[in-house]
């Protein structure tokens, strides 16, 4: 399935005059720590299969759908017998539209929809996947725009899903339309300002809360604490950073919002399970 890897960034063949790429893979084949920048979605559609991202391994039931966002790095295992839809999909499609930004940014790095954690949405989410199963071997005029719409469907389904999480928050009724909206914002600004030394105090201010209540909302609304979230995406940027080897461990941990080189490799280890150095090494490899 992996047809272009250097070290680990993976250049994608998307099918001709498209941005997009499908796999019916039934291969007993494992792959190797590898990011690329196509959005990648899959599904076992017989037996098992399983991911590891930031050092969790994630199990796919037969149905379950993993979406992994641009530039996570991540490891597939699969069983003996099995077959699974593989999609990607080149972000650079929709990334003007500002709705679907707001829901990868509650993404964060991936996302794991299935029957008893996102019944809401599974039984719909798993049909457009194999709705675009079979457009992409239609060959039609219009199946990539066809595919794309579908795609689009998914990823707002993920949105009213995240989004109704709100209303678990321990906030009256009137409140969590305005809250939903202000942790969308928030999670907009810490992705485009991550780089910059942002504070708790700081970000809590701007929207209007103590920091104590702003953090117990934050993880209630993202699943992880702002500090976490924050990390996350620095660490992101800096996995992007260290693919360039005119760029210093150091001007890679100044340039990502860290505050010393110690706490950098520390938080990059943390997630990654790697330093720096030895990512860059098997990025190299």
């Amino acid at each position: 399935m992996i047809e272009n890897l250097n070290g680990i960034a993976e250049t994608v063949n998307y099918k001709e005059n498209t941005k997009i790429r499908l796999y019916l893979n039934s291969k007993c084949e494992n792959y190797p720590p590898h990011w690329h920048t196509p959005i990648e979605v899959l599904m076992p559609t017989k037996n098992w299969y399983e991911a590891e991202i930031y050092n969790k391994r994630i199990h796919l039931n037969e149905g379950d759908i993993l979406l992994i966002c641009s530039g996570c790095v991540h490891t597939l295992f699969a069983p003996a017998q099995g077959e699974r839809i593989i999609f990607q999909i080149y972000p650079g499609l929709f990334s003007e539209m500002k709705s679907i930004d707001s829901v990868l940014s509650m993404i964060s790095s991936y996302a794991l929809i299935t029957k008893d954690c996102h019944s809401d949405i599974h039984d719909d989410v798993k049909q457009l996947m194999l709705d675009i199963c079979e457009e992409y071997y239609t060959e039609s005029r219009f199946s990539e725009a066809r595919i794309c719409s579908k795609f689009l469907d998914i990823l707002s389904l993920i949105g009213i899903s995240y989004a109704n999480a709100i209303d678990h928050i321990d906030v009256s009724a009137d409140k969590h339309q305005e809250y939903n909206t202000k942790f969308l914002s928030m999670c907009e600004y810490i992705n485009v300002h991550c780089t910059e030394p942002l504070n708790l105090d700081e970000v809590s201010c701007q929207c209007g809360f103590s920091k104590f209540h702003f953090s117990r909302l934050f993880k209630q609304f993202t699943g992880m604490t702002f500090y976490k979230y924050l990390n996350m995406k620095r660490i992101a940027v800096a996995e992007v950073m260290l693919a360039d080897p005119e760029k210093s461990i150091t001007e890679v941990c100044l340039n990502c919002g860290f505050s010393s080189m110690s706490a950098f490799i520390r938080m990059f280890k943390i997630i990654k399970g790697c330093t720096p150095t030895e990512f860059r090494k098997l990025y190299k490899a």
